[in-house]
């Protein structure tokens, strides 16, 4: 029997990130990963990209406050491509008015028309089957990150302040015992006065292990990637926000993607047949695409751990003394995971998060009709 302070499920980004942060507070912590190592479900399978052009101020901020820390992280080796967000026409008043808060929040947010939205590349802003694009926005903040270097980089920090990571540990069941939690695993029992669960796209199975409702569910995501290109120029990540179809340069490859609403539940391998209606979308807007060349054997698929409104699950499960959710990204976790990691440390030593008010993403709003309704999500 192992006893700890906190006791985290998942060795990922954002179970990192909490571990460095609760350990530097003092507290004995513990991580548990039923992988072989840390970072090889969502978030080293990551398309890796950082952004802070959402609609809603908390996720905003959430992603604004993570970048300033990765800018500072060697091991984050951040580069700011940027983002460019090409908005059809149904979507452009709301759209702007969530750029109208991104710059009262002070974050670097450019409007830009048709013609200054081509400057790195064409598009087809009428094209068959799709929305007209309107105009676009572009973060020149946004960019890319190594999810997995700065996962390690967490762990480190947590290890040399004394956490201590158990992988190959399976998370089997927990119960409160009064003063915690008894939690039982493959490798045997431990007790802890808070779990705190950031097992990602798991993190709903580890709340049925454990008799609670967590509404997370995985959603399989795939990402195709070319072979090398004969003249390899930057670009920002690109996003068609009438398609969902996204593309960003990889070195000399070019890697491209677009979600599958119906691929849910734990289906594992590459879905072939999805690639014929992502490159149909994809064709359409950028023909220019039709040049490169498929590399199946760098493709790669992973999951997004997602909810119902797409938000994450942050903070007390209401009720249950000693539970924590960090949890449901969907898509957002290794761009918000910096900030989250200090949030989670606030809401366990002083008994609620303070940098940043989290009520919007706490799990009581699964218990309202009104809820953060968040229109930037691909």
């Amino acid at each position: 029997m192992s006893g700890y302070d906190v006791l985290i499920v998942g060795a990922g980004i954002i179970g990192a990130a909490c571990a460095y942060r609760l350990a530097e507070r003092g507290l004995r912590v513990g991580v548990l990963e039923r992988a072989p190592a840390p970072a090889m479900g969502s978030t080293g399978k990551s398309a890796a990209g950082v952004r802070v052009q959402f609609t809603e101020a908390t996720n905003i901020l959430l992603s604004w406050h993570s970048i300033q820390e990765y800018r500072q992280m060697p091991e984050a080796a951040y580069r700011p491509i940027g983002y460019l967000l090409l908005v059809p026409e149904g979507q452009w008043a709301a759209h702007l008015e969530g750029v109208a808060l991104q710059q009262q929040l002070g974050v670097p947010v450019e409007v830009r028309d048709l013609e200054a939205a081509q400057e790195w590349f064409n598009f087809l802003p009428l094209a068959k089957g799709l929305e007209p694009i309107r105009g676009a926005t572009y973060g020149p903040a946004d960019g890319i990150v190594d999810p997995h270097g700065i996962c390690l980089a967490y762990l480190h920090r947590a290890r040399a302040l004394g956490a201590e990571l158990y992988t190959g540990t399976e998370f089997l069941a927990a119960e409160p015992d009064g003063v915690g939690w008894q939690v039982q695993t493959s490798r045997g029992l431990f007790t802890a006065r808070y779990v705190l669960n950031a097992a990602g796209a798991w993190a709903g199975e580890v709340g049925r292990r454990a008799e609670l409702s967590i509404p997370v569910e995985p959603a399989r995501r795939m990402v195709f990637c070319t072979a090398p290109v004969p003249h390899p120029y930057w670009h920002p990540l690109t996003i068609d926000l009438s398609s969902g179809f996204w593309f960003r340069p990889e070195h000399d490859r070019l890697i491209f993607g677009r979600s599958n609403p119906a691929d849910l539940g734990f289906q594992e391998g590459m879905d072939w047949a999805w690639l014929e209606p992502t490159l149909e979308v994809g064709l359409a807007r950028f023909p220019w695409l039709e040049r490169l060349q498929l590399d199946q054997r760098a493709s790669w698929w992973g999951y997004y751990e997602i909810t119902p409104d797409h938000n994450p699950i942050l903070g007390h499960m209401p009720g249950v003394e000693g539970w924590v959710n960090a949890c449901g990204f969907s898509g957002h976790g290794v761009q918000q995971a910096a900030m989250v990691g200090r949030l989670m440390a606030e809401e366990i030593v002083l008994g609620q998060a303070q940098s940043l008010d989290i009520t919007p993403l706490r799990y009581e709003r699964f218990l309202r009709e009104k809820r953060l309704v968040e229109k930037n999500i691909v």
